[in-house]
Formats: C-alpha cells, sequence, structure tokens
C-alpha cells in the first residue's frame, strides 16, 4: 500500500512521514511538497505538489492507495478550493482512502471561526467524495506557546484573552502518532476524532511551564480587544486577527471538548507537563 502525504515539508507533515516510516516502511511512503527539495532529508520519494495546481496532484498522486491531506493555511476561502483540487484529483487518480488534518475550535462567535468553518467545508467535501475517510481535529498545537519561554521569563507572564476557558492542547509528535494508525488501520474509516490531550486553562499552563523551567510566571488576562490590538502591531492585521481569535475561542469554551485520541491511536495522549518537559529537553 502506498501512503501519500501532503506538506510533507511542513513540521506536521515531516512528522507524520517520520511515524508512517516505522508503521509502513519508508519504501511505501510518498512525501508531497509544493517545494521538494525542502522534503529530501525525508529519506522516501518525493513528488511536487501545489494546493493552487490540481493538475500536480493529478501527477503526484498515481499509484497512491491513502492519502495525508494537511490542511492549507492560506487564506480560509482560498484553502476550500485548494482542499477540492486535492481531492478531485485523488478520486482521479484512483486513491481509495483520505486522512484530513482538521481542526478543533468555535464556528460562532470568534475572529477564528472563519477558518474552522473552511475546515469543516473541506470535512463536508470529503464526506461526499464517494472516498473512504477519516478525519482528525488537531487540538491547538502546545509548541508555538514554548516558543515565546525567552519572551515570557523577559516579561514574567503569559497574557492572553482565554480567560479560564479550557483548551485542549496536543503536539505534532502525539499527532504523528495517531495519523499513522488512522492511515494504516481500517477500522478508523469514516471516523471523526478529536486530537488532543485533556483541556487546560492559561493559568495551568503557566504553573506547568512553571514547574519545567524553574520559572515565576504568571498568567494576567486582557480583554479580547486589548489582544487582538496587540496581536496584529505584531503579526499584521490576517496573522494577529486569527491568533487573538484562537484565543477567544478558548475564552468562549471552543476548545474545551473531551479527546478522542486513544481511539485513534490506541493509546493515551501523554500529559501537558510531560509534553512540556520533551520539549525543554529537545531545546
Amino acid at each position: 500500500m502506498k501512503i501519500a502525504v501532503t506538506s510533507a515539508s511542513g513540521q506536521l507533515g515531516k512528522a507524520i512521514v517520520q511515524s508512517l516510516k516505522v508503521v509502513a516502511g519508508k519504501e511505501n511512503i510518498v512525501a508531497i511538497a509544493r517545494t521538494p527539495e525542502n522534503a529530501k532529508s525525508l529519506g522516501v520519494e518525493v513528488r511536487s505538489g501545489d494546493y493552487n495546481h490540481k493538475e500536480d496532484f493529478d501527477e503526484a498522486l498515481k499509484g497512491i492507495d491513502t492519502l495525508l491531506l494537511v490542511s492549507g493555511n492560506g487564506e480560509p476561502e482560498k484553502r476550500k478550493q485548494q482542499h477540492a483540487n486535492v481531492i478531485e484529483a485523488a478520486k482521479s487518480a484512483g486513491v481509495s482512502k483520505i486522512v484530513y488534518t482538521s481542526i478543533i475550535g468555535p464556528l460562532e462567535e470568534s475572529d477564528f471561526s472563519v477558518v474552522v468553518k473552511s475546515n469543516r467545508h473541506t470535512e463536508d467535501y470529503l464526506k461526499n467524495s464517494g472516498l473512504d475517510w477519516v478525519i482528525g481535529r488537531n487540538g491547538l498545537y502546545l509548541e508555538p506557546d514554548l516558543e515565546y519561554i525567552d519572551q515570557y521569563k523577559k516579561d514574567g507572564k503569559i497574557s492572553n484573552c482565554a480567560g479560564h476557558g479550557r483548551c485542549a492542547y496536543t503536539t505534532r509528535t502525539e499527532l504523528a502518532f495517531a495519523y499513522a494508525k488512522m492511515l494504516t488501520e481500517e477500522k478508523h474509516n469514516g471516523e471523526i476524532y478529536n486530537l488532543s490531550g485533556n483541556p487546560i486553562t492559561q493559568y495551568e499552563l503557566a504553573e506547568l511551564i512553571n514547574d519545567v523551567y524553574g520559572t515565576k510566571l504568571t498568567y494576567e488576562p486582557l480583554s479580547v480587544q486589548a489582544y487582538r490590538e496587540e496581536r496584529i502591531n505584531e503579526l499584521g492585521e490576517f496573522m494577529g486577527t486569527i491568533i487573538s481569535g484562537i484565543y477567544e475561542g478558548i475564552k468562549n469554551g471552543g476548545m474545551n471538548v473531551n479527546s478522542d485520541y486513544y481511539k485513534a491511536s490506541g493509546r493515551e495522549h501523554i500529559s501537558i507537563i510531560e509534553a512540556i518537559r520533551n520539549y525543554h529537553a529537545s531545546n
């Protein structure tokens, strides 16, 4: 069985390829990337594929049985057509199964909802494709929070607009393990899984970071408006609005979900403190 992974040069795509090599063997894995040179280090066959060009995937998906479709990171409206391009090419190429990396999140009441709605659109498109499918709704990546550790230390605090909202965090390594199972085990076909650990608050996150890093961080909640302005000033209009919308979604309860990680992977998701320890040890 040949398995292809899209966006294989990205952090999640690379992690999934590495997990698949253990489960399925490198000779059965194809990495697809917009810039193939960036995926050469994976040690598997690499093919070219740009979500904007269906003809790329008409060629890239020849001989592929199962496809992992990593959600694009472009503007939400553009993603709909980009993902449709890949799904239609998969149908034409004779792919039998697609596993899609979707997201957990609120459908209403936050600036992140437009991204969630875009992903749900792809979920529906895939369900109606006639192919076997599995959908993973990823929790919020923990790694980007920890990449701010130096800034947290400088400020002595974590500040955002999540307030007392609980967030279902995960890591790319945990996701990769689950997706390797979802790609290679038929029992998951037709399932939608929330892929995350147990939800925690930002207050709890600060304490867990303190335990691992020996810091004395506190958590300081901001208003949604203040945090949105701060993020836009640092990241620009589009990304700043999306990031602030994620934490607004946490505040409103949209990221507080029950995990299906055990059903998807066959084991429990690691604890968030263990994930922080792993990150700290490798950075």
